[in-house]
């Protein structure tokens, strides 16, 4: 079998027993399992929702997945490559995957369009040409062509957050991850985000989001993770996971309380 075909069987991201503790170098704090053996699959074209109370590892693994946080021990693949390796250069990996934060991480001094060129140029070698003709097209994508020379301090919430989505398409990821990234906005702006998300998910973007938009979840999502305790509860498709007639326990209890 060819590399490339036995490529095309992989999944994009193969996550096996990654463990993430704090506390353990410390006598007086006992050891927290952040991430306590969480194993996942995401394939490309998978829109993959983690859902789970606070403090239950969701964040933590989705940053892990780049390295933002470094795993105690386990192992990541992505496409193939153990990114956890020594010799790995992760910041070429890292240009793969977007990633799409709470609170934007946007250039407070740069406007909408140097945001949006700076990395193609510095990191991928486009020309300024090439760079700014593909950010108009992603602001257009966007629906924010007009604010290309507005500074961040100049846009709402949701405008900020649809520009740092067009940021880390500029860098053409295989997969993007979101880490919640409409909790920080103003209830009337979620919307635009989470719209502009499903058109990426129609579109056959490869997603990995942390969020409590329950609605997006059943929706949008092609698998739901449920998390607690550092540990994957449940995974399965929308239709198992918000089954009313789930036998998981907790599941229930949660999405009781969130649903309500």
């Amino acid at each position: 079998m060819s590399a490339d075909k036995k490529n095309e069987n992989m999944p994009l991201i193969h996550v096996v027993d990654l463990v993430k503790t704090f506390g353990e170098h410390d006598k007086n704090k006992e050891t927290v399992h952040a991430l306590n053996g969480v194993s996942m699959d995401i394939n490309k074209g998978d829109v993959v929702v983690i859902i789970g109370p606070s403090g239950s590892g969701k964040s933590t693994f989705l940053r892990s997945l780049n390295l933002l946080e470094t795993p105690t021990s386990g192992h990541i693949y992505l496409e193939g490559t153990d990114i956890m390796g020594k010799n790995v250069d992760i910041d070429k990996h890292r240009q793969k995957m977007g990633m799409v934060f709470q609170h934007f991480n946007l250039f407070p001094h740069m406007t909408v369009l140097e945001n949006l060129t700076l990395g193609p140029i510095k990191l991928q070698g486009k020309t300024e040409e090439e760079a700014k003709k593909q950010a108009f097209e992603l602001l257009d994508q966007v629906g924010l062509r007009d604010r290309a020379d507005s500074y961040p301090k100049q846009l709402s919430g949701g405008q900020k957050q649809r520009i740092a989505i067009a940021r880390s398409l500029a860098m053409h990821p295989d997969v993007m991850l979101f880490d919640e990234p409409t909790s920080a906005l103003d209830p009337e702006m979620v919307g635009e985000v989470l719209d502009l998300m499903r058109k990426l998910a129609e579109d056959g973007m490869t997603m990995v989001v942390v969020t409590h938009e329950m609605g997006f979840a059943r929706e949008v999502a092609s698998r739901v993770v449920f998390m607690e305790d550092g540990k994957i509860k449940a995974d399965g498709t929308p239709e198992e996971i918000f089954s009313p007639d789930t036998e998981n326990q907790r599941l229930r209890d949660f999405l009781s309380k969130v649903l309500a």
